[in-house]
């Protein structure tokens, strides 16, 4: 491991070839997916490669690398856990969300991205100082050594376009703001 955390890739190379087999089966035994438990073992080898110089073996390396394996496995299936209440919470609010109103969600999102990025630099600045961090008039205009009638022009010119641009949306955007309410 001294050789490692000094670089050099070689000693590296040994230990991944003497280590790598054993590991992976250990993996599988618990995942019962072999490219599942592959992926987990060079994720661990890359990671033992990134933190080379952090790392301190106080006993085996093998008991090292043994450990960080079961980490790993521990770590994946508190991970299925969540993401199974998490599913089980969503089945159970009965939530109907169709496909099609989804992509239409996310092509929204996309259009109102291109939209805020296609204004005038300046306007873009302000509106996204309004909208994205909250800012008031008067403290955009503090902070941009502008007058506050500035502010209210450029935001008010950024949401003509912005209503121009998302006018296909309309019926979408009004779904969701009855929704957020």
């Amino acid at each position: 491991m001294s050789r490692i955390a000094g670089n050099d890739e070689n000693a590296f190379s040994i230990l991944f070839h003497r280590y790598y087999s054993a590991l992976c089966l250990f993996a599988t035994h618990f995942l019962q997916d072999d490219e599942q438990s592959r992926e987990l073992v060079q994720e661990l080898f890359v990671q033992l490669w990134e933190k080379r110089r952090q790392i301190r073996v106080h006993r085996s390396v093998k008991s090292y690398l043994f450990r960080m394996v079961k980490n790993q496995l521990i770590n994946l299936a508190n991970h299925r856990k969540v993401e199974q209440r998490y599913a089980e919470m969503i089945l159970s609010e009965n939530i109907d969300v169709s496909p099609s109103q989804y992509f239409m969600e996310v092509d929204l999102h996309l259009k109102i991205e291109a939209s805020i990025n296609a204004l005038p630099a300046r306007r873009r600045e302000i509106f996204r100082l309004s909208r994205e961090r909250g800012l008031s008039y008067r403290e955009i205009a503090g902070q941009l050594h502008i007058s506050v009638k500035t502010v209210e022009t450029q935001m008010g010119l950024a949401l003509r376009q912005l209503r121009s641009d998302l006018k296909e949306y309309r019926h979408l955007l009004i779904g969701i703001s009855i929704f957020k309410k």
